[in-house]
């Protein structure tokens, strides 16, 4: 698995606790809705994974952090070559979606696009609904995938590949 090297140095820099609002779990289920956009927009999987353990490693908090983006892309850059290896074509994607992703833009790249609308559809954790017209592929706009989104959000669904592909057991993990 491409992230796997990359999870491990974010989770030694992460600031915030791994059970929080944009924690570990939140990751995994960007990753998982990343993974089933990805089956119909054709997006680079290996960017959509990347940017699910990425996205909001470098935040100060679980509040407004405009910057957390812009930093995450700065943190890929620093791990790129070391952790994973991506082309420049495709580094330039996962760069892009990082930075942007707070900005509230929609991208005609699929890959961007569907990086975005799996961390948008996840909003729910935080009592917002995802708004269609702010999605920026088919699938991120169909209500059966929103709705899906929604309710693991709300529950505060732990995706399996938490513990499964990743090993991280947040019963025991969890930092204050």
């Amino acid at each position: 698995m491409i992230v796997r090297d990359t999870l491990r140095e974010v989770l030694r820099l992460y600031r915030l606790r791994l059970a929080g609002t944009h924690g570990v779990s939140h990751w995994g289920r960007v990753m998982e809705n990343g993974r089933r956009l990805a089956a119909t927009s054709g997006a680079d999987l290996d960017v959509v994974e990347l940017f699910a353990v990425l996205h909001d490693a470098c935040r100060f908090d679980d509040d407004v952090d405009r910057d957390h983006g812009r930093r995450a892309a700065v943190l890929a850059s620093e791990l790129r070559g070391r952790t994973f290896d991506l082309g420049d074509r495709r580094f330039a994607l996962l760069r892009a979606a990082l930075a942007g992703h707070v900005d509230g833009l929609t991208s005609s790249n699929a890959t961007v696009g569907t990086c975005w609308d799996a961390d948008r559809l996840d909003i729910g954790r935080v009592g917002t609904d995802p708004i269609p017209r702010y999605m920026s592929t088919e699938a991120g706009r169909d209500a059966r995938v929103i709705a899906w989104a929604t309710e693991r959000a709300l529950d505060r669904h732990v995706p399996g590949l938490v513990l499964g592909e990743w090993g991280i057991d947040l019963s025991v993990r969890s930092r204050t």
